[in-house]
Order: C-alpha cells, then structure tokens, then sequence
C-alpha cells in the first residue's frame, strides 16, 4: 500500500519563536516521521480490520496535514464544529464520516481526509505535561490518523484503545 501525505505549513517559521519554539519546522522530518506512523497505524491488523478501509480494493491513501496556529484552529473550530476555542486537532474525515454509497476508490487511490494541527496548542500542551513538542506533536497527528481510518473516543474502552495506538505509534519516531 501506498501513502500520500501532504503537508502544508501556514505557520510561518519566525512567528515560532513568539511561541517558545526556537527552531524552524522541519516539514520532511514530519513527513518522513509522519509516514511511519502511518505504516505501522496502517500495518496493524487490528486497526486495519476495524478502520473504514476495510472490504475496499485501493492501492493508495492519501491525506493531508495543516499546521497553524491557535488563532486560525479557533476559527475553523468555530465556524465548523460551532465551538468558540482553540484546540490541539481538528480532522475532517472525508472517507469515514461518508456514507457507504459515497465511499469511492478513484483510480485506486483513496482521499482519507485532513488532519489540522495547531503547533501553538501543541507547545502549551507539551509544557503542561513536561515533555517534548516533538512527543506531542507525533501523539496528536496520530490521534488524527486514527480519526480519519473512523475511529473515535466516545466510550472509555475506545478512548483507552485510541491513546494505547496513539503512544505505540508515536514510540516509532521519538
């Protein structure tokens, strides 16, 4: 199987610094950390059997990745989730949150959605709970993935489910 990520920065590198990140975002150490993730999410056979792609013929999945600030997640969280905050993550599953006779492999390709991250959020949360913004940015994108293959947390068992996945896979890179 094939995995198609695009990432795209909206957050400019000299605004980082007005956030307590002093370095520049590395977009292909994303993608590449990014990708593995994405392997092992995708490799796993239970996460698999249960995720919206399976019974589908395809050779590809494809999804993107933002990354803002708080300023543009809280604007996108207001206007389509009708909450007035920023968040960590905001995923538009295309793929999963469609109806069975909307789910289409286009030349045996399938768009899974878009992930939303904000990096501020992510540097607020990774000094509230004393780890790395690299830690809690890996954690977060696999919270997204796990969203866009149409899992979701509104159980404790699902939840507990999801953060087991979410730190298995972010262990991959950090």
């Amino acid at each position: 199987m094939n995995i198609n990520i695009f990432i795209e920065n909206i957050y400019k590198n000299e605004q980082l610094n007005n956030i307590g990140l002093n370095f520049e975002i590395d977009e292909e150490s994303i993608y590449k950390n990014v990708k593995k993730i994405s392997d092992y999410l995708l490799t796993n056979k239970q996460i698999y059997n249960n995720s919206c792609l399976n019974n589908f013929t395809f050779e590809t999945v494809t999804f993107d990745i933002v990354l803002c600030n708080n300023e543009e997640i809280h604007r996108i969280n207001k206007e389509y989730r009708k909450k007035d905050s920023a968040t960590d993550v905001i995923t538009f599953a295309l793929f999963a949150d469609s109806s069975d006779d909307e789910k289409f492999v286009f030349d045996g390709e399938i768009q899974l959605g878009e992930i939303i991250v904000s990096l501020e959020k992510i540097q607020e949360q990774a000094d509230e709970n004393n780890i790395t913004f690299e830690d809690e940015l890996y954690y977060i994108i696999a919270h997204g993935i796990l969203h866009l293959l149409g899992y979701d947390h509104m159980t404790q068992e699902d939840y507990n489910f999801m953060v087991e996945m979410q730190n298995e896979a972010k262990a991959i890179v950090i």
